[in-house]
Parts: structure tokens; sequence; C-alpha cells
């Protein structure tokens, strides 16, 4: 487990980038959420970012708290009349305790002191209440070229900036042991989640650019962070404004507090 006393603004360079460029979850994840929660009055979405997963959990939950420890990232959220945007560190809801029926976590937890944050859920969740994390790997392309250039310049070229807490991506979230019975979501082993969208050159340049890596290499470089691959994933594109279909493999864990 990470814990880390100070939190730490990993997003604060790129929060431009991250609230426009982010992909948006799928729509059957928010469905199975839902139906593991017995109530939906309350859902606490923590470390929300700019908002996607507050957002559309505002189709299943009567009202949503969206907390991120980033005021940067939370300048750039989407507004909704159910969602209630404010900064604070995943530890530290400021919520009343047994208050919330669901709590979610999206591509997220890796950042989190761990023990402290499942003390806040254990508080903050009403009895039967679920914690949903969610994670997604890194991204695909039906063109093997775009593929190769996008693993060098995840392993190669920002490799060195990502914080430690990356390598629990890469695991899947496999090894966090989360603090209440898992729920067996059988029908996921037959049909996997995945993110899947169609974007132009200029949106996946933008994605790659909202990395907390990428930040942190512009910062010490003072560069573009994706110069060194430019040319060779424009050749690799070809006409930029034509769509692509970029697909992300998705792991959802749900446990639920008793």
């Amino acid at each position: 487990m990470i814990a880390n006393e100070i939190v730490t603004d990993h997003f604060k360079n790129v929060a431009q980038y991250y609230g426009e460029f982010r992909p948006k979850y799928p729509q059957r994840l928010f469905e199975l959420i839902t139906e593991a929660t017995s109530e939906h009055q309350h859902a606490w979405d923590c470390a929300t970012g700019s908002g996607q997963a507050a957002v559309a959990l505002a189709g299943f939950f009567e009202r949503v708290t969206a907390t991120d420890a980033s005021a940067a990232q939370l300048e750039q959220s989407e507004p909704h009349w159910k969602v209630a945007y404010r900064v604070a560190p995943a530890e530290a809801s400021g919520l009343a305790s047994r208050s919330v029926d669901a709590i979610t976590v999206a591509q997220a937890l890796h950042w989190f002191p761990l023990d402290a944050f499942f003390q806040e859920c254990e508080r903050v969740l009403k009895p039967g209440g679920i914690l949903a994390i969610w994670t997604y790997s890194l991204l695909m392309s039906q063109k093997n070229s775009i593929n190769q250039i996008i693993q060098h310049y995840y392993r190669n070229i920002v490799g060195q900036y990502w914080p430690p807490q990356r390598a629990l991506v890469d695991d899947c979230y496999r090894s966090i042991q989360l603090p209440f019975k898992e729920l067996n979501l059988a029908e996921l082993r037959a049909t996997p989640l995945a993110i899947q969208e169609n974007w132009t050159l200029a949106h996946l340049k933008g994605y790659l650019r909202s990395w907390s890596a990428s930040g942190y290499l512009q910062q010490a470089q003072y560069q573009d962070p994706l110069e060194s691959i430019r040319e060779e994933l424009d050749t690799a594109w070809g006409e930029a404004s034509q769509e692509k279909t970029i697909t992300w493999p998705l792991t959802l864990r749900i446990t639920k507090k008793p």
C-alpha cells in the first residue's frame, strides 16, 4: 500500500487537457454500480477530476458529491444540477457518517493513502453501501504502428516521469486489498468492460498530454512532451481529421459494506 502524508497534485500542469480530452466511461459501468446498490439517494465520487464519472452517476442517484484534492481539476469540471463539487482529499471527505449509498473512484485509487481512505469509506458508507473502483489500461487502436508509438511514448519517453503509484494501474489494481467483501461480477468474465471512442489525431494528442507524466516531462524539459514522437505519429495516423477507434480495457471491482 502507498501512503502519502502530503497531497500531491499530479495534474495541476495538465488540468486543461484532462477536462477536455479524457475518455467517457461506458454506460454499462454505471448500470452495474447501480444494480449493486440497494439505495440511490447519495453517491460520493472521490477524486472526481473534471467530473466525468460524477455527471454519469447523476443519472442514477438523487445527488452526487464530487470531491478532488486538485482545485485546478475542479475548475475544469462539467456542471450538473445534481452534482456538488468541492475540494477535499480522499481521506477527509467532510461528509456525514453513514450518509452515502455508493462511493466511486475512477482511475484514481493509486494516488490515495489507502488505509486512511478505507477508514473514511467505513465511516461515510451506510450499512450495505458499496465501494466501486475501476481503472483502465493503456489505450489501443486498430493500427499496430500507432500502438507501438504509444507504447514507446509511455515506457521510454515519459516512463521516468511516472509517479511510482502508476505501477498499481499497470497491475489493474489486483494487488490492492479492498476493505469490504468483493462482489462476484460473473458477467464481466464473459463480456469484459471497455471504453471505446472514435478520435481524431488532435484528440489523441490532447489525451496523451493529459497524462501526469507528460506534465512532469514538460515541466522538466520546457518542451511539448509529444515533440519526440510527433512526426512518426502523424505519419502512422494518416489524415489528421480521420477518426479512428480507440479502446481501453477497463477493470471494475465492487465491494459491499456489511
